[in-house]
């Protein structure tokens, strides 16, 4: 196979991935559950699912929500002070069961956190016990040659991610001015204060 063949075997591979999400109502209970959230959205997630979730955080950010990212592994030194009562939690793991992530979970209980909404693929995952709500990213496979590589996996959380902030900006009816006040830099910001609404 030559290179552009196995590109095009990726891309496909991660396609694949994202049209392959059940989207059911455990979207319409997570877009709920963010929408009427009385707190902040705290986001979480390990490794390249932490990078995702991070992604999650600053877009929710720009588009009216205020998110922050609580890295799991600081977050049992002290960073999860940062969670507060009423706050909604967004974890992703692939796995589900991760360590950190799991504690992090568990410990909010304690803090009065509102609704945990987990992204997750594996059946047997933690995760799905730890969330009120979870939205299933089906069953993934790597078209890494070793099967290990994250690719597809976070290529679908931040389909996920994208969706749910895209419907959640829409239901809050955010418009240019809106987002021109949160990202009012760079060639966005611009668009934003000088375009047409």
């Amino acid at each position: 196979m030559n290179t552009q063949e196995r590109v095009r075997q990726i891309l496909a591979a991660e396609a694949d991935a994202i049209s392959s999400i059940t989207v059911d109502d455990s979207f319409d209970r997570a877009i709920d559950a963010l929408y009427d959230c009385k707190g902040k959205i705290v986001v979480t997630g390990m490794g390249k699912a932490g990078l995702v979730s991070r992604k999650f955080a600053t877009t929710l950010c720009s588009t009216g929500t205020p998110a922050v990212f609580v890295h799991p592994g600081e977050a049992a030194h002290g960073d999860l002070g940062l969670i507060a009562e009423g706050d909604c939690i967004v974890a992703y793991s692939t796995s589900g069961k991760t360590r950190e992530v799991m504690e992090l979970l568990e410990i909010s209980r304690h803090l009065s956190a509102g609704k945990i909404i987990g992204i997750t693929s594996h059946a047997d995952s933690d995760l799905r016990e730890l969330s009120d709500i979870v939205l299933d990213m089906g069953e993934i496979v790597e078209p890494c040659p070793l099967g290990l590589t994250p690719s597809a996996s976070t290529v679908v959380m931040h389909a996920i991610g994208d969706a749910l902030t895209l419907v959640l900006m829409e239901r809050k009816g955010v418009t240019k001015h809106d987002y021109g006040l949160r990202h009012h830099g760079g060639y966005l910001g611009r668009r934003a204060r000088t375009d047409n609404e």
